[in-house]
């Protein structure tokens, strides 16, 4: 007799959320910058795509709030206003630092330490350009991986609909660094609290980094 087996089934992506997120990228690289408009009849051209599903992804990112809809003029990439750019901080702060807080809770610092051993270390490779693509996504990488081992679904979820507006964000604040140097410290300095199981050291240390990115993104 065969073992049953416990593997679920594959579940193919439907034509409207392969859309959405190839425009998610898009958008998160600057190919689409803040406040471009998106024209659908050319979209659809240059996706190969009909029109319906078109439509429907990009409702899909009106309601992530990354395209704004202005009556009797189409549709916009969101712009990275101050009101809009601080209030994302916020969400991304209270995201992170609730991360932070229940990886020391559970006693998983040091595991959580040597997970981000990976990103650091993919840092370190990419500090020669330290405003390069390379250092943004292993930056990016960091703030993933680092809510994803809270092990809380919920906080990820949340985490997850940030992450194009952060990676708009960081994207925003490419030119202003003259090194690599303060970038890497402030990661590295946030593992090592975690290893130490300080998560008042650590809360204090990740929002700092988030101040200084929002000083940075405003900025620029």
């Amino acid at each position: 007799m065969a073992a049953r087996s416990a593997l679920p089934p594959v579940v193919q992506e439907s034509t409207p959320a392969l859309i959405a997120r190839i425009l998610r990228e898009a958008i998160a690289d600057g190919r689409f910058p803040p406040g471009s408009q998106l024209v659908e009849q050319e979209l659809a051209r240059e996706l190969n795509v009909s029109r319906g599903p078109l439509r429907e992804a990009m409702q899909r990112l009106t309601q992530e709030g990354l395209l704004v809809g202005h009556r009797n003029r189409g549709l916009f990439v969101m712009e990275l206003t101050e009101d809009a750019v601080r209030d994302m901080y916020l969400a991304r702060e209270a995201v992170e630092c609730a991360a932070v807080r229940r990886i020391v809770a559970t006693g998983t610092g040091p595991r959580a330490a040597e997970a981000l051993a990976v990103p650091l270390a993919e840092m370190r490779a990419a500090a020669p350009e330290p405003n390069g693509r390379a250092m943004s996504e292993a930056d990016l990488h960091f703030h993933e991986l680092l809510v994803e081992l809270a092990g809380s679904p919920r906080l990820l979820g949340m985490h997850r609909t940030l992450l194009t507006q952060i990676r708009m964000s960081l994207t925003g604040m490419q030119g202003t660094y003259g090194s690599a140097d303060a970038r890497l410290r402030e990661h590295t300095e946030i593992a090592e609290a975690l290893d130490a199981q300080d998560a008042d050291r650590a809360d204090t240390l990740l929002r700092a980094h988030m101040q200084d990115g929002l000083e940075r993104v405003l900025g620029a």
